[in-house]
């Protein structure tokens, strides 16, 4: 398993590189200045890196659990990321709403399209990590 300072950079390197490829995608996207969608990215990246430490350490106790393992198979990946995203799209629909100015409506469409970004964003970067930083006990269970 992981340890707390693995996951610390984990989830900060997964939300300082996501925030710099949303802000200016996200300005053009909705057609809004650079700076509200930053305030908005920083909003959510500091909610979501709250959301990420502890949803994979939840995740990875279960799955421990679960299979005797955290290596994760493609589906246990698939499942990871939508089920991230969905708690994070509860969280953050009202934050998005209120300081944008914006109906739930626009705020959910907003929100929906920043999450399938992110859905996509965090198989990739979580896969790359796990290819970057394999953990020791990964290298003698894919040998068996």
């Amino acid at each position: 398993m992981r340890s707390v300072a693995d996951r610390i950079r984990h989830a900060v390197s997964f939300e300082l590189l996501g925030l710099a490829i949303i802000t200016p995608i996200g300005a053009w996207a909705f057609g809004m200045r650079m700076a509200d969608i930053g305030v908005v990215g920083i909003g959510a990246a500091t909610l979501a890196t709250g959301w990420n430490y502890l949803y994979n350490l939840g995740f990875d106790h279960l799955l421990q659990r679960w299979t005797g393992t955290t290596l994760k198979t493609l589906p246990v990946r698939i499942i990871h990321a939508i089920l991230f995203e969905a708690g994070l799209l509860t969280v953050l629909l009202p934050f998005i709403a209120w300081y944008l100015q914006i109906s739930m409506w626009q705020a959910f469409v907003m929100d929906l399209s920043l999450s399938l970004f992110y859905l996509v964003y965090a198989f990739v970067f979580n896969w790359s990590y796990d290819r970057l930083f394999p953990l020791p006990e990964w290298q003698t269970e894919a040998s068996h």
